[in-house]
């Protein structure tokens, strides 16, 4: 029996994802981590180990970036293109785009992927019809979503998800959702609830600054508490992967999600630092340490003094002076702080960036926010904002949304597939 190209490539693909199983699982126990129990099954993995059964007889499109990867860090629409099984036929790229090469607030426009031959289109800043017209046109019958989250109400691929699951329940498109690890565990929602008068891409619905779900959670909880109209919904669960693991048990590749993002350990502090893009402080990026390094013209060593005095748990502020080559304060050397997390067990990053802002309005007199109050769309409300330019510290300030925090993790916990 002759066979194709794309057949022989296909058979790669499956082999290839089953192999890189093994032999990452072997890797991770032998390098230690993993906590014995073996390495982590993504949903794309479990997808193609069934012979994409649940994508047959459908015209399929790809909701994806570059973290869209196998075990063996093989982009996944170049596996399903290759592979006979899947009648792939669109790309919807997000923010900085499909192959990730625009920078943020940017992506990559509609066109033609040259690998691929796919047709590429843009998904970012579309919603509602608008988005929805986009499905239609493309001929999807099922719309697929593949990208690695990061944990943060903030970071916008969680609203593209969102508003992918709105746009396929106008255009009438089935949804499916392949799972990822949260990498920065998912034992705890942290951080205040957004207030939907501050709704932004964002932040479109009521969720914790830190939500501690997976894709596929948020999925099912978008659908079962926030969409007007249901879609229809599946989710391809991972398997190996449990609650309380960061990134560097599961096994699996880290591709960095956005440009500023480019480790686990940018992940773990970015949803408390990230808040210091609401202020005139420079957040670190143009730096090799966005998120972790933070300063700005006439900052010195008393923010790292102030800081440190707080004792917060995990995490200590080392005095540091650094030069972004973009953004904010380019080409000038600035005076901050860089985080050391040294117990990531105990660390807190939403109190940590809410001890960051209290004490570098205290320590510099040079502090502002941003005249736009971006901060108040970052954090969902006025209320940080408010409370700490009446002089609140930490403590005030992480008190005020445990009300609303209480109520957000009822909700949640119900929507959890994972112990």
């Amino acid at each position: 029996m002759g066979l194709s190209r794309r057949s022989l490539l296909a058979a790669g693909g499956a082999v290839g994802v089953v192999a890189a199983t093994a032999s990452t699982a072997a890797a991770t126990t032998a390098s230690g981590h993993g906590h014995g129990h073996g390495r982590v099954r993504t949903g794309f993995e479990r997808l193609a180990a069934d012979g994409y059964a649940l994508l047959a007889g459908e015209r399929v499109g790809v909701v994806t970036n570059p973290t869209g990867v196998t075990a063996d860090a093989r982009h996944v629409v170049d596996v399903m293109h290759a592979d006979e099984r899947v009648d792939l036929v669109a790309v919807f790229g997000p923010e900085h785009g499909f192959r990730g090469t625009a920078q943020a607030g940017g992506s990559e426009g509609r066109y033609d992927d040259p690998a691929t031959g796919l047709p590429v289109y843009d998904t970012y800043l579309k919603s509602g019809r608008p988005l929805a017209d986009v499905f239609t046109a493309s001929g999807v019958d099922t719309v697929v979503f593949d990208i690695q989250d990061v944990g943060a109400r903030f970071y916008t691929y969680i609203w593209t998800l969102y508003d992918c699951m709105v746009a396929a329940a106008l255009a009438g498109k089935r949804f499916v959702v392949l799972d990822r690890p949260n990498p920065v565990t998912g034992r705890a929602a942290l951080g205040p609830v957004l207030d939907r008068a501050f709704a932004t891409f964002v932040g479109r619905e009521p969720i914790a600054q830190a939500h501690g779900m997976t894709v596929a959670e948020l999925a099912l909880l978008f659908n079962a508490e926030f969409l007007a109209t249901p879609v229809t919904l599946e989710t391809v669960r991972m398997t190996g992967w449990r609650r309380d693991e960061f990134f560097d048990a599961t096994g699996l590749p880290w591709v960095p999600p956005s440009p500023n993002m480019p480790t686990p350990e940018t992940a773990l502090v970015y949803s408390g630092t990230c808040l210091f893009e609401g202020t005139n402080l420079s957040e670190g990026r143009g730096t090799t340490r966005p998120f972790e390094l933070l300063g700005a013209e006439g900052v010195d060593r008393r923010w790292a003094e102030a800081a440190n005095a707080l004792g917060l748990p995990g995490v200590r502020f080392r005095e540091a002076y650094f030069a972004p080559t973009f953004s904010k304060f380019q080409g000038k050397t600035v005076g901050g702080v860089q985080l050391h997390v040294h117990d990531r067990e105990s660390f807190d990053p939403v109190r940590t960036g809410i001890g960051l802002l209290v004490t570098a309005r205290s320590s510099w007199s040079g502090f502002a926010w941003r005249p736009d109050n971006w901060i108040d769309k970052l954090t969902g409300s006025t209320r940080v904002r408010t409370l700490i330019d009446a002089g609140a510290d930490t403590d005030e300030v992480v008190g005020a949304w445990e009300t609303d925090l209480a109520a957000f993790r009822a909700v949640r916990r119900e929507h959890l597939l994972y112990r």
